[in-house]
């Protein structure tokens, strides 16, 4: 299996937040993680950073926040040029899939947790 960078936006150290279970997953699947959340922290070692890094060679975004909230991240999200951005239950954002489309960033409307159960991820 091939490991997917991913970076989780809305990443939250509160355990039943399905943004932290999502992290324990990844990791679980062998994917590298990176986070950005409200609050710092960190979750079974991946930092939960505040501010936006520029991480290279990211493969997916999953986006645990809510669409109101998006527009912040619009140009960041392209910036970093990932293959695909998640839109996992709540956070589903017309605007934004085409500006992701225009862009060449494949956009998927799922969840991030049934992906990798159903070993879609």
């Amino acid at each position: 299996m091939e490991s997917k960078k991913t970076l989780i936006i809305g990443a939250s150290t509160k355990r039943m937040r399905y943004s932290n279970m999502a992290i324990r997953r990844l990791l679980e699947h062998g994917h590298s993680v990176l986070g950005i959340g409200r609050s710092g922290g960190s979750i079974l070692g991946v930092e939960v950073n505040i501010g936006k890094e520029y991480y290279k060679d990211i493969d997916t975004v999953s986006l645990y926040i809510n669409r109101s909230i998006q527009p912040e991240y619009y140009e960041y999200i392209i910036a970093l040029n990932p293959k695909r951005v998640i839109f996992n239950p709540g956070t589903e954002n017309p605007e934004f899939y085409e500006i992701l489309k225009e862009n060449k960033i494949k956009i998927e409307i799922a969840c991030t947790l049934v992906l990798l159960r159903t070993d879609q991820y």
